[in-house]
Parts: C-alpha cells; structure tokens; sequence
C-alpha cells in the first residue's frame, strides 16, 4: 500500500507577512498612480514609472522619476501620501491601530508580527508602544505641520499652505522626501531660512532614532534612565551627525557653488542639515550635483550606516555600525568583550552585525555593478544611486530622472530590499528551517 505523500505548505512567517505587505502597498499604490485622475494632465502614467514611484514611497525612499509637485494631481499626491504614512509608520502599526479603534482584541500571532516589524525584542508591551508610536507620530507631524503651514502662508494662500504644511511635514518625518514645490529643488530655496531648516531637522532627527528611543525620551522625565539600545542610537546619532557636518563644512567652505558664498551662519546651518538628512531623510537645502567629490563619497558612507533600528529610515542601522566599531576598537586593545556603555554585548549580536554589513557590502557591490551595465553615467553618480535606494535616503545627482527601464526595475528590489530589510528578507525566502542534530568539531584557521 502507498504512503500519500507529505503535502508541503509554505509556513506564513513574521518576514514572509512584512515583506508581502510591503509588496501588496506597493502594487495597490501603482496601480492607484496610473489612473488618469493621478495625473495633472489627466493622461495615464506608465506603469514602471508608477511602479518606481509607488516603490519609492512605500519604501520611504524619495527618489523620483517626474516632479511630484507639477507631474501628479492633487489625488495622485494624497496617494503618495498616504503610501508614505503606511510605509514609515508600518502597515501592521496601522492596522492595530484600526483593530484597537474597532475595539477588538490583538491576538498573539499580530503581536509576533509587530515585534518583528519594530525590531522589539520581545511582544511584551508591543501593543503599548503601537499606540504610543501613532500617537508620538501624529502629534510630531501635525507640529511641524502647523508650523510649514503659518511659515507658508506668507508665500501662498492659506488653504494650500495648509496643505503644503501638512505633506511635507509627513513626507520629512517618514524620510521620504518628497515636495512639491518643484523643480527637483528639494527645500534649497530655503537653505538660509532657519525656523524651516530648524523644524526640518527636528522631523529627521524623531523619524531616524526610531520608535522605541522617541517613546524612552518622552518618558525619561518620569523615569529618569534610558536602555542600552536608546543611549547607544542617540550617541551614535550625534556623533555621526556632528563629524558628518564638520566635514561637509571643511570640503565645501570654499565651493561657490554651494557653501563658498553664504554668511558664516547659513554655512554652519547648511553643513548640519546636509549631515543630518544623510540619516536617510532625502531632502536637501545644498545642490548635491554641485558638491565636490569629497563630499558626495562621504554621504554615500553616511548613507551606508543610515538610521535607527525600528525608525523610518534604513541603511545598516546606528546599532549595527556601533557594534562594529565597539568590536574593532576591542581588537586593537586585546579585549575579548565589546562593551558599550558598562554593558557586554552577546557574541550573537557581533556575528549578526558583521553578517548583516558584509551582506550589505556585497548586495550593494553587485548591485552597483549591474547599474553600471545599464546607465552610462559616471560611476560615483551610480554608486551614490544605487547607496541612496538601498539607504531608503533618496538624495540624487540627477541620474534617476535618465534610468532606463533595466536602471528602473533594478533601483524598484533596491529600495524594496532596503526598506525590508536584507535579513527579513532572507527569512522570508528561505525554507522552513529545520534544526541542526549535530555540530561539527573545532578548527583554527590563521587570520591576518
């Protein structure tokens, strides 16, 4: 008699569910942009465009291949904006937060889901920090909206400085990066305007620390400590930002183009503000084009690293570059421990940094090298292309307007894998994994 064979069932996982959601955002949203009524001229978009586009905000990226102020109608651009919102913020926060309104319970397998798309180390407290997450989000964004809104109203009537207000405070928060004021211009009309600049900073600064270290700093008042993880994202933080607009400040001080002509105040707030969009904001108040090469090679490391785990941002993440750093400094002083802040970090977390940045190294080396085969561009503007989608940063110079359609779909899994992340999408991919029954013996092999 024959046995019925095993039937095989994809086992829904917490990755394979995050990087479906994603995907299903991002085709509903392309379809959504082709529509007629998405467009200014009422002609339909064409679909890799759209596609790119949606892509693009989904993964809070930024990189775009039409002016998003002169190109999509006002429907088009609510559109854009709301992909923005559920791509910063999280699908899954998102539809908590609706289960919770509706007054319905979490069950046990939507918290494993919000554990792994916050990064939080466990599912204890989870539904607390979703909901401190829309909350701190919604009441970050509407200051900054409220603010845009009385600062543009002296250039614009009111209703639409309102709105423009309203999708920039959004669109900065999430690290988008889109505007609307067009031109590819970013906010370089306001590089000597400081409340703007200011409130700018603010928005990336909350949008890249991520949600767990805003939630401890709103708290720290009645609590008075912060964890590990907040201490070493917030350290990390100021002093990449703070060595990245020194730098920018020496390299570009003399540059006519950009820094050379402008008072020694507008210098020091245009530095600071470059440096801190590199966290993978996307907006810019210096012509990135025009910068010299020091400079750009410098963003693309600081792309590289990008923001906090957990936030909106994307890059290796602040944790993983501290920790490299952490082990590199403990090798030179023939230290067995990493130690940050007084406390010993497990081996596990070493080795998944170094897995996750060498997986990054490579993925964006070969990425970089089919853009080479398809753009004819120089090869620094497609490396910083190519670092831009993967960081989730969407800063350019220039070269995403001229992306073939090979360019295109190839920069569409760049954004995607970025945002995603390469380590739940390799989850995601892989079989159902099964335990390993036996380790094999140690061997020594010679390093260096």
């Amino acid at each position: 008699m024959r046995t019925p064979a095993k039937s095989k069932f994809i086992k829904i996982t917490p990755p394979r569910v995050l990087a479906g959601g994603f995907a299903l955002i991002i085709i509903i949203g392309s379809l959504l942009l082709t529509l007629p009524a998405a467009s200014a001229d009422g002609q339909s978009m064409k679909y890799i465009d759209a596609l790119f586009t949606a892509t693009s905000a989904t993964c809070v990226t930024g990189l775009i291949i039409v002016d998003t102020g002169v190109h999509f109608s006002l429907f088009g651009q609510i559109v854009m904006l709301l992909m923005v919102q559920l791509g910063g913020l999280g699908f899954m926060t998102m539809a908590t937060w609706f289960t919770l309104a509706l007054k319905r319970r979490v069950s046990l397998r939507d918290r494993l889901l919000l554990k792994e798309s916050m990064n939080h180390a466990n599912i204890d407290g989870i539904v607390r920090l979703i909901i401190r997450v829309f909350l701190y989000s919604i009441t970050i964004e509407g200051i900054a909206a409220l603010y845009f809104m009385l600062r543009w109203s002296q250039e614009m009537p009111l209703g639409r400085a309102a709105y423009f207000g309203l999708f920039h405070s959004v669109s900065i928060f999430n690290n988008a990066g889109f505007e609307l004021f067009g031109g590819f211009r970013s906010l370089t009309p306001y590089v000597n305007d400081l409340g703007i600049n200011l409130v700018s900073m603010m928005l990336i600064f909350f949008g890249g620390i991520g949600f767990v270290v805003i939630s401890e700093l709103i708290e720290f008042p009645k609590t008075r400590k912060l964890s590990l993880h907040s201490k070493v994202v917030l350290s990390t933080n100021g002093i990449l930002v703070l060595t990245g607009a020194v730098l920018i400040l020496i390299f570009e001080f003399t540059n006519a183009k950009t820094l050379g002509s402008m008072p020694w105040d507008t210098k020091l707030v245009a530095s600071f503000f470059q440096s801190m969009t590199l966290r993978s904001a996307g907006v810019n108040t210096l012509d990135i084009a025009e910068l010299r090469t020091a400079t750009q090679f410098l963003m693309i490391v600081m792309m590289f690293i990008g923001a906090a785990p957990g936030s909106t941002g994307g890059g290796i993440r602040l944790t993983t570059f501290a920790i490299l750093v952490g082990a590199f400094v403990a090798m030179l002083r023939g230290k067995e421990d990493v130690v940050l802040f007084r406390h010993r970090l497990p081996a596990k977390d070493i080795y998944k940094a170094v897995t996750f940045t060498l997986t990054a190294v490579l993925f964006l080396a070969f990425a970089t090298m089919l853009l080479s085969t398809f753009q004819d561009q120089d090869f620094l503007k497609i490396l910083f292309e190519t670092t831009s989608a993967f960081g989730t940063v969407g800063l350019s110079m220039g070269l995403t307007a001229d992306l073939t359609f090979a360019g295109k779909i190839l920069l569409i899994c760049v954004m995607f894998i970025g945002r995603v992340g390469l380590v739940t999408l390799a989850f995601a991919l892989q079989p159902n994994p099964k335990k390993e029954l036996y380790r094999y013996p140690e061997g020594k092999i010679i390093i260096g």
